[in-house]
């Protein structure tokens, strides 16, 4: 919604499938510690189902794959928040920045310490049932995958003192939309 409103968007999940694919040092780092078992083929991509099986259900493999992972993507980002910096025409054609809004999309930004660096927080709930639901029929997970999955992440309510914005994601796409909307022009108009 909001690279549609002008902001240049990065997402934090699809930079690490990128620093993850064969031949990549992130690669293999991760294949050297967790071995060949992950992979979907040998010498193939990494299944990532068969990797979040290992580190979902043991915290010490889960810090093990971040220190692997989080410089690679924390570089990765910091790349294209320069790149952004430096290409100008900012916003829309119908509204024009003075300066580019970047908008960095992970699950784990005020954990990995991005929030010092951020000058807003959006922070974007909804209760667990919704959460698990969710990952059921996006990612096509088993609903114990799915709770795992949420049961591994920080509460939202630890997100929540951080949040400079807390956008209610739990009723319809037009509603998330309005307060998306209502919100970026705050932005706007501290930008424009």
């Amino acid at each position: 919604m909001l690279a549609t409103l002008g902001a240049r968007t990065v997402d934090a999940d699809r930079v690490t499938h990128r620093v993850q694919q064969p031949g990549t040092p992130v690669y293999q780092q991760i294949v050297a510690a967790f071995g060949p078992r992950i992979l979907s083929t040998p010498n193939g991509p990494i299944d990532r189902r068969k990797l979040g099986d290992i580190v979902f259900a043991d915290l010490i493999a889960m810090r093990k794959l971040e220190q692997i992972v989080h410089p690679a993507v924390r570089t990765e980002i910091r790349s294209f928040i320069a790149e952004t910096e430096a290409m100008g025409g900012y916003g829309t054609r119908t509204q024009p920045l003075a300066r580019p809004v970047v908008v960095i999309d992970a699950i784990k930004l005020i954990e990995t310490s991005w929030v010092k660096e951020c000058q807003q927080i959006w922070v974007i709930t909804c209760d667990e049932s919704q959460q698990i639901e969710r990952l059921m029929a996006t990612r096509g997970m088993r609903e114990s995958e799915a709770r795992q999955r949420v049961s591994a992440q920080a509460p939202q309510s630890s997100r929540l003192s951080h949040a400079t914005v807390v956008i209610d994601n739990s009723d319809s796409q037009d509603s998330t939309r309005a307060q998306v909307e209502a919100a970026w022009q705050t932005v706007v108009d501290a930008v424009v």
